[in-house]
């Protein structure tokens, strides 16, 4: 009964969804998400397991939108970068990210929680406006919104360690963590060359 209980959920918020959408929309963004994942969560039985449910598909919703904005930064950073040193480390994101990004799919996947496809508006934005600029603006630019990006990061993985209650949820973000705060020192001794 349940599992009829969850498909009809999902079908529901599927249909409003695309109702609701523009026709040129592809991708399912972070709202889509977790509403996605708020449906399956009160689905779930006891309001723990809910709760559980819930909190952690929101860390894995915003980790995947942080994995998903840095590749889309780093590889206009890969093409538009001046400084060898700053398409150096854009490569490095890219390589990074997109491993934790396909691990943390798999990984939700898994556990029936819904990620998004593309980064959210805001961080769409912030490509946008990165795109528009060239030569040493650029480079300063894409390095201080790295730098900002892996703090925020760094903050949502170790707040995860603490209130993500899945265990291999939990191995992902103890696995991943350390590989985010070397980029956040290399971004910063980056910041500091410029």
């Amino acid at each position: 009964m349940r599992i009829a209980s969850t498909f009809m959920t999902l079908a529901t918020i599927s249909i409003l969804w695309s109702c609701g959408s523009k026709s040129n929309e592809t991708t399912e963004t972070t709202e889509f998400a977790d509403s996605t994942n708020e449906a399956v969560a009160e689905n779930a039985g006891s309001d723990s397991a809910s709760a559980a449910l819930e909190q952690d598909a929101k860390f894995a919703v915003e980790a995947a939108n942080g994995g998903l904005a840095e590749v889309a930064l780093s590889k206009i950073a890969e093409q538009k970068a001046t400084n060898p040193k700053v398409k150096e480390f854009a490569k490095q994101m890219i390589k990074d990210h997109s491993k934790a990004n396909d691990e943390l799919k798999t990984l939700a996947s898994s556990k029936n929680i819904t990620l998004p496809s593309a980064p959210n508006e805001e961080k769409q934005k912030e490509a946008a406006d990165l795109g528009g600029k060239s030569g040493s603006d650029f480079d300063k630019a894409y390095i201080a919104q790295m730098k900002k990006d892996h703090n925020q990061t760094v903050k949502l993985f170790e707040d995860g360690q603490k209130d993500v209650k899945d265990s291999e949820l939990k191995a992902f973000i103890d696995k991943t963590l350390p590989v985010i705060k070397a980029h956040e020192e290399h971004v910063k001794s980056l910041d500091k060359a410029m």
